[in-house]
């Protein structure tokens, strides 16, 4: 994804005001051999861009003053309650870059396995995302998670995933979490005739 970013030449508190109201929004570059440099983006095309998975994800295309520039996005700040970007970071990057991020997990085939085709159970996302770690050029949007061979009783965990060479899922101290589990469907009840016939009469000679 390409995006346009320009220089900014004012700073502080009172100048990001400043700029928040004539549309635009504050942000910061930096990594590589460059020092960090302020810029600022349009706000209304930022506001769509950031709607949009990629943009968390991808290596983006930044075009600053004439120069096209690799970069992740790294923060990106909220307004408490209105539909506004406050702030942006990006994160310069090339092929020797080592990256940590967290990325999307897309789950594919549940209604083809035989725990949900089968025995008619549900399956439970235990996590939508992970923080893998890699070159930035092996970033990947997402990672496809198969649900295709769960049975009933089973769940999947991060080595059951089919990751690309050089990507490395951080478990932060964890030996294999759980991905997805199979959640069994829960029987009703139903009550015999008889004893909720006898359950009536007991309540209606509680009431004389």
């Amino acid at each position: 994804m390409k995006f346009v970013a320009f220089e900014r030449h004012t700073q502080g508190t009172g100048a990001s005001r400043r700029l928040r109201r004539a549309g635009k929004v504050p942000g910061i570059v930096y990594g590589g051999t460059a020092q960090p440099q302020a810029i600022e983006l349009d706000h209304n095309a930022l506001w769509q861009a950031v709607q949009k998975e990629a943009f968390h994800t991808s290596i983006l295309e930044m075009e600053l003053g004439g120069q096209t520039t690799k970069v992740v996005l790294r923060d990106v700040q909220y307004h408490p309650y209105k539909p506004q970007v406050l702030h942006v970071d990006f994160q310069r990057v090339d092929e020797n870059t080592r990256l940590r991020k967290k990325v999307p997990l897309h789950f594919v085939n549940a209604d083809n396995s035989p725990a949900v085709k089968a025995d008619k159970c549900l399956i439970n996302h235990v996590v939508t995302e992970l923080e893998i770690e890699c070159l930035a050029t092996q970033l990947p949007d997402f990672i496809e998670v198969d649900l295709g061979q769960l049975h009933k009783g089973q769940s999947l965990h991060v080595s059951d995933l089919k990751l690309a060479a050089g990507i490395k899922v951080v478990t932060h101290g964890k030996p294999n979490p759980t991905i997805a589990t199979v959640v069994e469907p829960v029987e009703e009840v139903v009550a015999a005739p008889q004893a909720a016939a006898a359950d009536d009469k007991k309540g209606k000679k509680g009431k004389k």
